[in-house]
């Protein structure tokens, strides 16, 4: 039997080049990881080693920005520009107050409907216990802002420090626009102020679209803001202004966009340098929550914009505590080893999901899984290393050096 690797899986940050727009980012890419591999600190490329990139690099080498007033002229076509219903958005400086201004700046006035105790990625307006000791019904209550303010005073972000009622509203006013904030969780409330509705809620904006629509609204998702260029602007087809971030006090850096080019090159430099085999793909909010602030990342509208095919599926993996508790509880040592050996080798090419020897091991998609390890592993500070490198991913516990 061949010698068991004792290394699993390693995720390696890649310091790179500070990217402009205009990059070369593909020969970057390969270039700062074969320089890492062969630094005094390196690795060996293996066959199917992942290489993953931040969105962030892969935008900004795009030049895939948008001004303030390119969002606002696009929501004053979009809307006809008087009273305009914005509902649900995120708690953000950085993903959604610059959005705001444009959105303030391209119409008369803003009905800013915010979901709560929380937002749709978790950071809180309320407690749960606030609610419960104002009586309050979250699921059927809606607020004004002064019944807002008279039950539960001002309430700054855990974080952050915001308090993201004042700062949303005084955002509005500054922009040119009147504002009335009301607080509700069921769509349709909306209607009651305009017909003219940006639903800005991310995962659950198809059927806040459908919902608003088969009333008869005028509704637009962030999705269709700047879904095409505005005056020569940055866009994105697919996400429009979801998966945006500030870029300075009047600019966006929008979500990526056409990234499969990108990840098919990198493989297939890496192929003609190293003559192996690697993946790629391109990455932006992981899917995992603060225990603290009880947040999600996910404001990305995806993990992954692009990747390699062989990234596609799901983990097809057994249960090693399973298999050692009960199928083979009667072992141990070299006899275990070799049982669960040959387990591994012997399991079934097909899903496993819902399979018991399978229970517990997250069968999300394989871009989900690592998209998650490369945020935690890259950050979004000065760590320096919007690469990642992955090795021993498809690994096993057979698998050899």
């Amino acid at each position: 039997m061949s010698t068991e690797r004792r290394v699993g899986t390693v995720s390696r940050g890649i310091r790179c080049p500070i990217f402009r727009e205009g990059d070369d980012l593909a020969s970057a890419v390969v270039d700062s990881v074969l320089e890492a591999a062969a630094s005094d600190d390196g690795f060996e490329v293996r066959d199917r080693d992942v290489v993953c990139i931040t969105e962030s690099v892969v935008a900004r080498c795009q030049g895939n920005y948008a001004s303030v007033d390119d969002i606002a002229e696009d929501v004053r076509t979009k809307t006809g520009g008087k009273t305009v219903g914005v509902i649900w958005p995120i708690l953000s400086r950085n993903r959604f107050a610059i959005c705001l201004r444009g959105f303030a700046k391209g119409c008369e006035k803003i009905v800013l409907m915010l979901s709560y105790p929380s937002d749709e990625v978790g950071n809180a307006l309320l407690t749960l216990d606030q609610l419960d000791e104002a009586g309050v019904n979250p699921y059927s209550d809606v607020l004004t802002e002064e019944k807002y303010r008279e039950l539960f005073g001002e309430n700054r972000h855990q974080f952050t420090g915001v308090d993201y009622v004042a700062y949303y509203g005084d955002l509005v006013r500054e922009a040119g626009a009147e504002v009335e904030i009301i607080f509700a969780n069921h769509a349709e409330e909306i209607l009651n102020y305009t017909n003219n509705v940006i639903n800005c809620d991310i995962h659950t904006r198809a059927r806040t679209k459908r919902i608003l629509r088969s009333k008869g609204a005028n509704v637009y998702g962030m999705d269709e803001i700047l879904n095409a260029p505005v005056n020569g602007s940055g866009f994105n087809a697919s996400y429009g202004l979801l998966g945006s971030n500030k870029a300075t006090e009047n600019t966006v850096k929008l979500f990526p966009r056409d990234c499969r080019e990108l990840v098919n090159e990198i493989q297939a430099e890496m192929l003609k340098r190293t003559g192996k085999h690697v993946e790629v793909m391109v990455y932006g909010d992981g899917a995992f929550k603060d225990p603290v602030g009880k947040i999600w990342e996910l404001a990305d509208p995806v993990v992954s914009p692009a990747y390699t095919s062989g990234l596609e599926g799901t983990p097809n993996e057994l249960k090693l505590k399973f298999l050692a508790d009960n199928d083979y509880s009667n072992l141990s040592g070299e006899e275990l080893r070799e049982a669960i050996s040959n387990a591994i080798k012997d399991k079934p090419q097909e899903s496993l999901v819902g399979n018991m020897v399978s229970e517990g091991t997250t069968p999300r998609r394989l871009t989900d899984l690592i998209g998650s390890l490369c945020d935690l592993t890259s950050g979004s500070g000065d760590k320096g290393t919007p690469v990642v490198y992955i090795q021993g991913y498809f690994d096993n516990y057979t698998t050899g050096k």
